[in-house]
């Protein structure tokens, strides 16, 4: 399965509907290839404003892969932070950060 051209995607929402968040976005969208953590700062980037309804379906939805989780865990481990602290950062469940964990998912980060 394919995935989906996330640069172009949200260069041409930018180009649209926001141009004036194109330089906000502009360093992001210079990388060769964007990562689940990028595609989700990007949209948080673009789309600020959302009803509580919107941000709790979004979060339901969110798919992290390995590489993501490795940032995520890496991240917390270079700033101190704790379960519930680097859930709360990424809105995460502070178990999914535990599950992570439990299943060797931080291994490379030590």
């Amino acid at each position: 399965m394919n995935n989906p051209d996330y640069k172009k995607i949200f260069k041409d929402i930018i180009q649209y509907q926001y141009p004036q968040k194109a330089k906000a976005c502009e360093s992001i969208l210079n990388k060769e290839s964007l990562t689940g953590i990028d595609v989700i700062t990007l949209n948080n980037l673009i789309f600020e404003s959302r009803s509580q309804e919107t941000v709790v379906f979004n979060q339901k939805h969110h798919f992290y892969d390995k590489q993501s989780i490795m940032q995520i865990l890496e991240y917390q481990k270079k700033h101190n932070l704790n379960n519930t602290q680097i859930a709360q950062k990424y809105k995460l469940s502070r178990n999914t950060v535990a599950k992570w964990k439990k299943l060797g998912l931080n291994q490379n980060s030590e």
